[in-house]
């Protein structure tokens, strides 16, 4: 048993620092992080056994438990509910270009334009953001936009930027006074910006879409199907986490040289425990981690304990709520919401 408890603590060391590591640099290191949760949960009953058993392994296990308990706070949260928080409101969704239903139901629901236009954040970004300029039911960014007296800035990844057109968009309440891009690779992912002015403040927004997974996660449903799909998985997962890391390099670069405090949202497609998230967390705090509750889990298809969706800020700009709105499943991905204050925040 004491080498069982080593081994499984020499492991549990090396998946705590695969985190720390960028797949550009070791090959597959970005598959590691998914087994964090395991070999946690591994240690947690080893603990319980050795240590109703009273032997002095169960100290070794305590210690690797206390060294991993930051992946324990970003996986599950316990704050208070503050429902009523005033501040700048934002909201992050993946919208899937609208057309979730009308792939998975056969048909086109206008209610997730409802939805939109009524929630009252004062920031709304969009990933996977679909613009129809020829049909008045799809014109997306008059809709949302224009309609609403928000200040637009959309940038077109791919399409006709006359007629239909798919890219990212920042709607907000306060004047755009900057915008720009931050990259794209004229597929569905890329980066974009926008400084806002709130009275005497300005706040840099950043939307960020960073590469997909590109998991099929409808041949996941069944042990045959993982069976079928597990070697192309974990070959798409190990390509899109290096994607992802050079995306990051060029993200992380763009908000360090800010001239504002920043927040930053979007679908990063990355897990909690990944290189990613900790690049960012070096910098930016998560709202989640600061005001969320509950596991927080933001993709709505088979592979559902995902959280993928993430909102961050600068240290002055502190999140003092955060939610993801699962009851709203007009895309694979549910949106996420936060409001946050700073000192001297009058709206």
């Amino acid at each position: 048993m004491r080498f069982i408890s080593w081994v499984i603590a020499f492991i549990s060391v090396l998946l705590y620092l695969s985190v720390f590591v960028s797949p550009e640099y070791f090959k597959y290191v970005g598959l590691l992080p998914f087994f964090i949760p395991i070999i946690f949960l591994l240690n947690f009953l080893s603990f319980a056994i050795l240590g109703l058993a009273l032997r002095k392994q169960a100290f070794l296990h305590l210690i690797i438990l206390l060294i991993g308990f930051k992946f324990a706070l970003i996986t599950y949260q316990i704050n208070q509910r503050n429902e009523n928080a005033k501040g700048l409101k934002v909201l992050s969704y993946n919208a899937h270009l609208f057309d979730y239903k009308s792939r998975t139901e056969g048909k086109f629901d206008s209610n997730v334009y409802t939805w939109l236009q009524d929630h009252p954040a004062d920031v709304k970004v969009f990933q996977e953001f679909y613009q129809d300029y020829t049909t008045a039911s799809r014109n997306s960014v008059k809709l949302l936009g224009k309609d609403q007296d928000f200040y637009t800035f959309y940038q077109l990844i791919e399409g006709n930027p006359e007629k239909r057109s798919y890219g990212m968009a920042i709607f907000s309440r306060y004047p755009i006074i900057n915008e720009g891009k931050v990259f794209d690779n004229n597929h569905t992912n890329g980066a974009i910006f926008a400084d806002i002015l709130i009275k005497e403040d300005t706040i840099r927004i950043y939307n960020a879409h960073l590469e997909s997974m590109k998991i099929n996660s409808d041949g996941l449903e069944d042990i045959e199907g993982v069976k079928e799909n597990y070697r192309q998985t974990l070959g798409k997962l190990h390509r899109g986490s290096l994607v992802r890391s050079k995306q990051l390099k060029l993200l992380v670069e763009h908000y360090s040289n800010s001239p504002h405090p920043v927040i930053l949202m979007g679908d990063l497609n990355e897990i909690p425990y990944s290189y990613t998230y900790f690049k960012l967390s070096e910098k930016l705090q998560n709202a989640f981690e600061k005001a969320g509750r509950g596991f927080g889990f933001t993709y709505n298809r088979v592979l559902l304990f995902l959280r993928i969706d993430h909102i961050f800020s600068s240290p002055e700009i502190i999140p003092i709520q955060f939610k993801t709105h699962r009851e709203v499943d007009y895309s694979d991905h549910f949106p996420v919401s936060a409001t946050f204050t700073w000192e001297g925040l009058e709206l």
